[in-house]
């Protein structure tokens, strides 16, 4: 597998053992997702999205299949390897905002360049915070927040490292209409003026119609996909 691709997968399989049953989340996935494009996977609870989104993010293996990140085969990777590559390489953005409450915003952001050792001055992430449109929000604790400006404050961390692949989870799960309109254009902004790969995970189709395709999860499958670019 290669092709240009920054996230590739192959026949994925995952089995979760319930009690004295094996439960399949994922029965053969095969997905490819090209360096700058949006993509939505969409599908009821249960389909398996989140499974996919947290084995391609490094943080559950697969029971069997092949995945690559940005290259990187996940299973010829030490457990340390992986842990690398989701501070350097990917970043998260969940439903739950996860800010830290008793830091600002601004030191909520620098955490994840502390714990990626990134020390470089980043004149650049000014456009990124220009975007998100939280400039004015630096200095004040998650409480003093809305809803909408803790998820934006949650993305500018999670691309501070400038990582290959942005992954969201239900992004706008905790969020109002207006909100949620707002957060999903800062990232369809990111997408477009940045070039950031993104792969959002979305239950709503209102949200899915802001990524370039979509893929429509059921049972643990694939069962729907526009073509790739």
């Amino acid at each position: 597998m290669n092709n240009g691709h920054v996230i590739q997968t192959r026949d994925l399989r995952k089995i979760y053992r319930v009690g004295k049953l094996n439960v399949a989340a994922l029965r053969g996935v095969d997905l490819a997702v090209q360096a700058g494009e949006f993509l939505a996977i969409v599908g009821p609870s249960g389909s398996g999205k989140s499974t996919l989104f947290h084995i391609i993010g490094g943080l559950t293996p697969p029971t069997s299949g092949q995945v690559l990140v940005a290259g990187q085969d996940l299973a010829a990777m030490s457990e340390a390897e992986r842990t690398r590559m989701r501070k350097r390489t990917v970043g998260f953005v969940f439903q739950k905002f996860n800010l830290l409450p008793n830091l600002t915003a601004r030191d909520n952001i620098a955490i994840a360049r502390h714990i990626a050792d990134n020390r470089k001055p980043d004149p650049a992430f000014d456009d990124i915070l220009r975007i998100l449109g939280i400039q004015e929000r630096l200095d004040h604790k998650p409480n003093a927040l809305s809803g909408g400006e803790q998820q934006r404050i949650a993305i500018a961390r999670a691309v501070v490292n400038h990582p290959a692949i942005l992954l969201a989870d239900e992004p706008t799960g905790n969020l109002d209409t207006v909100n949620s309109k707002t957060v999903l254009d800062m990232l369809k902004d990111l997408n477009g003026r940045l070039g950031q790969t993104i792969l959002m995970i979305t239950h709503n189709p209102e949200a899915a119609t802001y990524g370039h395709r979509t893929v429509q999860m059921r049972d643990g499958k694939i069962v729907d996909a526009e073509p790739g670019t």
